[in-house]
């Protein structure tokens, strides 16, 4: 390994020449107790960001062991090593030091939810952090004096600021990781008590605003309280601070599994509590407001997405005996309605493994949720193709075990298939099971049942590894994220802005890349999707998301990935427009 002398002389002999040139100082470096590698060298100053690694002996960085001894806290350490990293880029460095990216320092922190990632790696042997690191240059000539700062003085200084014990907030990072320990403590035993979500008591639910993941502050955050009639008790890993002292078990709302429906009128919470519940699915940051509400991490957001392409999916428990006598067992469509959409999203989420699924009525399709009596008589059952969720949603629990939630303000047809109802009235939750059975009986709904056949086994499809072309232009690969909701795969885009529980763009990066990895290693025509996804995750859970970086073999390390859940990748996958499937 080259010495920090190396570095700098290096630098100071390619100063001032064409930017290529910084191509010499790739490799490891020795600046003190910190390795520098330096993996990839950008091709000018406005193409993507160098990357870099500096990892520093945990004997130098003497981090607890006990912070990092299981699965969910080495997540959670590195997590907040992240976002100690990214505050100490802002006062130590990533200052602009030249033309295009030059001067910028990366790393990949997270939001309100925290999640496995690569930009940090914590072994029994070192903590390594991955940036992406800006080369000085003017114009697209070296800046070697500034870039000898930037490496040998800037990155050593960020990396100990954000990796070693004696830097960071000892309480602050216990804090964080027992909070992250607590909440996966609290998922962990939602199915053994029967739930698909818990809600504690004083949880803010509310944002800050559209624009803001932030809670919501001051007189309008209304603190959650349960309701006597779904309150529960779940012991806690690690003893919280509350108003009568420490407390090693919280007491909220439970939902349990079964059919559940929430009711009230508009802007009383009623999608909140839903939105709440679909980011419960991951863990969240302490003082998020809604780090105590936890979710069955297989609940599925299911919307209508007018629009989206549809490969044989069997979509006939809703919809059948389509005009012209098109079959719907394995339905394809490359501008799918908004009933067809959301048909095929509820067969897709269950064929992934969904043991459960969130609806919403403002984000569903109308004639897919309901037909009420009168529709029913103007239009008979003969000329409809659709049977409604209504009619379905008992049967998909009773007979395939997959509970729903469902928001609901203007349809009390549901209150004959709920198990439960949940009445939101700013912002506090009221049961109201009861109530609502009274009126059913008093106000008896005359619509007819529409479901004439029974809701069968969803039919297992195969990916076929031909339809999937990541090659662009002379690239045999070419994969990227646009944000949060687009993927560029080879010459396709694939539109995720239905699929609402992507909540990072490093996550939807990793959803790509993950797809090009089971195209090479798991798909063979005969291989259901189910157990590609299956095989997925446990090379996720053996290797880690390093085998998700399609450079792998050139030595890149990737410091940009977030693993995303098995049921977005399989979301993905179903909207490549170019992907074709098998059935049996």
């Amino acid at each position: 390994m080259r010495t920090a002398d190396d570095l700098c002389q290096t630098l100071r002999r390619i100063d001032g020449r064409g930017y290529k040139a910084y191509r010499d100082v790739r490799g490891a470096f020795q600046l003190g107790d910190c390795e520098l590698h330096i993996d990839h060298v950008q091709g000018d100053p406005f193409a993507a960001p160098s990357r870099l690694r500096a990892r520093i002996p945990m004997e130098a960085a003497a981090l607890p062991v006990d912070l990092f001894d299981s699965r969910v806290r080495r997540m959670a350490l590195g997590d907040f090593l992240a976002r100690c990293v990214r505050a100490a880029i802002r006062r130590i460095g990533g200052g602009r030091r030249g033309s295009g990216k030059s001067g910028e320092i990366l790393v990949d922190a997270g939001g309100q939810e925290v999640l496995e990632r690569t930009a940090i790696v914590l072994d029994d042997r070192f903590v390594e952090v991955r940036l992406q690191v800006g080369l000085p240059a003017g114009g697209r000539r070296i800046l070697g004096r500034e870039a000898e700062d930037l490496l040998c003085e800037d990155v050593p200084d960020i990396a100990h600021a954000g990796l070693t014990w004696e830097k960071i907030a000892h309480e602050e990072a216990r804090r964080f990781v027992d909070c992250i320990d607590n909440q996966e403590h609290l998922r962990a035993q939602l199915r053994e008590r029967d739930l698909v979500a818990f809600v504690a008591d004083g949880s803010v639910l509310p944002r800050e605003s559209g624009e803001s993941d932030r809670p919501l502050r001051g007189d309008d955050a209304v603190p959650f309280a349960s309701p006597d009639a779904l309150r529960v008790t779940l012991p806690l890993a690690h003893p919280v601070e509350g108003a009568d002292g420490l407390r090693d078990a919280l007491t909220g709302m439970g939902i349990g599994r079964g059919v559940s429906l929430v009711a009230g009128g508009g802007y009383h919470g009623k999608s909140t509590l839903l939105r709440a519940l679909e980011r419960g699915v991951y863990p969240h940051v302490p003082d998020d407001g809604r780090e105590y509400v936890v979710s069955d991490p297989a609940l599925v957001k299911i919307r209508a997405e007018d629009g989206r392409r549809v490969e044989r999916a069997d979509i006939s428990a809703f919809i059948g005996d389509l005009p012209r006598g098109r079959d719907t067992r394995a339905f394809t469509s490359d501008d799918a309605s908004g009933s067809t959409s959301q048909a095929a999203n509820i067969v897709e989420a269950v064929e992934a493994g969904a043991s459960g699924l969130l609806l919403d009525e403002d984000t569903s399709a109308t004639n897919f949720m309901v037909r009420d009596a009168r529709m029913q008589a103007l239009v008979h059952k003969d000329h409809e193709p659709i049977t409604p969720f209504v009619e379905r949603v008992r049967e998909l629990f009773d007979v395939h075990g997959v509970s729903s939630v469902l928001v609901m303000g203007g349809c009390g047809d549901y209150f004959d298939v709920a198990d439960r109802v949940i009445v939101l009235r700013e912002f506090q939750p009221i049961e109201a099971t009861g109530e609502a059975r009274d009126i059913a009986r008093e106000h008896g709904t005359a619509r007819a049942s529409e479901a004439s056949t029974p809701f069968g086994e969803v039919s297992p499809r195969m990916p076929q590894p031909e339809s999937f072309d990541p090659s662009r232009g002379r690239r045999d690969v070419k994969i990227a994220a646009r944000g949060v909701d687009l993927i560029s795969y080879g010459s396709d885009d694939i539109v995720l802005r239905g699929v609402e529980q992507l909540v990072d763009a490093s996550q939807t990066r990793a959803v790509g890349n993950a797809i090009h990895l089971a195209v090479e290693r798991f798909m063979d025509g005969h291989t259901t999707l189910a157990e590609v996804l299956d095989r997925l995750d446990a090379c996720f859970d053996e290797h880690g998301l390093d085998e998700l970086d399609i450079y792998h073999r050139r030595g890149q390390h990737p410091g940009n990935f977030a693993r995303p859940r098995r049921f977005e990748i399989a979301a993905a996958i179903n909207r490549l427009r170019s992907v074709r499937m098998r059935t049996a």
